[in-house]
C-alpha cells in the first residue's frame, strides 16, 4: 500500500483498477464506529451492508457524510 493524496488519512489498499477498495459488508459497526470515532447509535455487533440498507446509504463514505445531518 502506498499513501493516498492529501487530505486523506493513512494508506488505503485499492482494487486493479485503481479504485478505493470497498468496506466489507461483513464488518462489525462497532469496528467502523472505533476507526472512525463515531456513534452509529446501533449495536456494535451490526454488520456494515445491514446499517447501510436501514439508512439508505450506498457506501461507509456516503454513511459517515450523512451522519452529522
Amino acid at each position: 500500500m502506498t499513501d493516498d493524496a492529501p487530505g486523506m488519512r493513512g494508506k488505503r489498499s485499492r482494487d486493479d483498477d485503481g479504485q478505493l477498495r470497498r468496506k466489507r459488508g461483513d464488518t462489525h459497526v462497532g469496528t467502523v464506529d472505533q476507526q472512525h470515532g463515531v456513534d452509529f447509535g446501533v449495536r456494535s455487533d451490526m454488520h456494515l451492508d445491514t446499517l447501510l440498507k436501514r439508512r439508505g446509504a450506498e457506501s461507509l463514505d456516503d454513511l459517515l457524510h450523512h451522519h452529522d445531518e
